[in-house]
């Protein structure tokens, strides 16, 4: 007992002095709060507009909605209570379909349509994954299966079995080109021609791809005082991509373009308005260049909402190109939030039902979309490139008794 006794000593010890550091931190921040002359620390701050100005809350989208971009196997864990949950919230919202880019490829594929489509086949489409590790070791890339011979053939077989399950397309994450590398350690190249029999398959099947590249213009930047994100990314420092280690976001960018450019009978949706909304124009030439290139919106109302007057003119010349997405699910007040940005006139309001907001200090304006071009962007644009979208719409309309 008594040798349990002195080992104890030094961790109660720890515990004594790590909650009395919490508790003098805490006294710090509670200090800071910026009353009564006292400074104020960023994380305390929570400004209360005084500006009185016309609120038009919107409980659901005007039209039927095909978000294009959400995640249900990250975010529901196989939840067969929190799908169904869902389901409703995209009923009240007049959500018709979902397309989860999570299917990845194999067995986990036919799982994941097990899943969403038990009771649910008409809500949803779903995108495969290429599976760029395979049986090998995470921190021994040379392990790695697309470091094989013929593993761009193989993937392509599988891509194709999966078509023939009924994928819509295939989903690429933001890793190619961030942090997935060759056996020398060396980042893999988004633009290596080894992995053109992959694309080249999506575009003989005539299924999009979806592709993630680069992130924020602030992710690429040091965080510092100049960093207008610097609140996310203190909370976040492993969203960071500032450094030597990581290729620019316009080098990471110009591959991307590469791919498209190389592959024009390939359809490549840019994701989060192809992780460039903070330079439209760009995004605009970009558009012009590639006429393979579609765009959507996922978790960007936040740097379009800051630009108004040049997102509206944007969403309306392009308006054949773009397309609805939120990185679902989310609560249904974020859902609602972007109604409200598309359809009315409001200024000056929250993009996000949290606070602080995640992804900058700012509010946001909305665009006040024409109907026509809503429905093109809601679901038009999705019926015309994603496949099983356009029968399943038809299928809602006439479930719904709709003429």
């Amino acid at each position: 007992m008594l040798i349990k006794s002195v080992h104890r000593i030094p961790y109660f010890t720890f515990l004594l002095a790590s909650v009395a550091l919490f508790d003098v931190t805490a006294q710090q921040s509670q200090q800071l709060d910026g009353r009564d002359g006292r400074e104020l620390l960023l994380r305390n701050f929570r400004p209360k507009s005084q500006l009185k100005t016309p609120q038009n809350l919107q409980n659901a989208a005007k039209f039927p909605v095909v978000d294009v971009h959400t995640h249900f196997r990250f975010k529901l864990r196989q939840s067969e209570q929190a799908l169904d949950d869902f389901v409703r919230v995209m009923d009240r919202n007049q959500i018709a379909i979902c397309c989860s880019l999570d299917g990845r490829l194999g067995s986990e594929l036919v799982e994941h349509m097990n899943f969403l489509w038990k009771r649910h086949q008409d809500r949803f489409v779903i995108y495969a994954n290429v599976d760029w590790q395979g049986d090998g070791v995470s921190d021994q890339p040379a392990t790695w299966a697309c470091h094989q011979p013929g593993f761009a053939q193989r993937t392509a077989e599988q891509i194709e079995q999966a078509v023939a399950k009924g994928a819509s397309g295939l989903k690429v994450f933001k890793q190619f080109g961030l942090s997935y590398r060759n056996p020398d350690g060396s980042l893999i190249q988004i633009d290596d021609k080894r992995f053109d029999p992959i694309w080249d398959t999506c575009g003989r099947l005539g299924i999009p791809v979806i592709i993630h590249t680069a992130d924020p213009a602030a992710f690429f930047e040091p965080i510092d005082e100049t960093n207008e994100r610097w609140e996310e990314l203190s909370r976040h420092p492993d969203w960071s991509f500032h450094g030597p280690e990581y290729p620019s976001r316009q080098e990471l960018h110009e591959a991307r373009n590469r791919i498209i450019e190389r592959h024009s009978k390939t359809q490549f949706i840019g994701a989060h308005v192809a992780n460039q909304a903070e330079d439209l124009s760009e995004v605009s030439r970009w558009l012009d260049q590639y006429p393979n290139l579609w765009i959507e919106t996922a978790s960007r109302i936040a740097e379009l909402g800051r630009q108004p007057y040049t997102s509206r003119d944007f969403l309306i010349k392009y308006c054949d190109r773009i397309l609805f997405g939120t990185d679902g699910p989310w609560p249904e007040l974020r859902l609602q939030i972007n109604w409200r940005f598309f359809e009315t006139r409001d200024e000056s309001f929250d993009y996000s039902e949290k606070q602080p907001p995640p992804q900058g200090l700012w509010k946001i304006h909305a665009v006040n979309l024409p109907d026509d071009v809503l429905e093109k962007l809601y679901y038009q644009n999705a019926a015309k490139l994603i496949p099983g979208v356009a029968e399943r719409l038809e299928r809602l309309k006439h479930q719904a008794g709709a003429p």
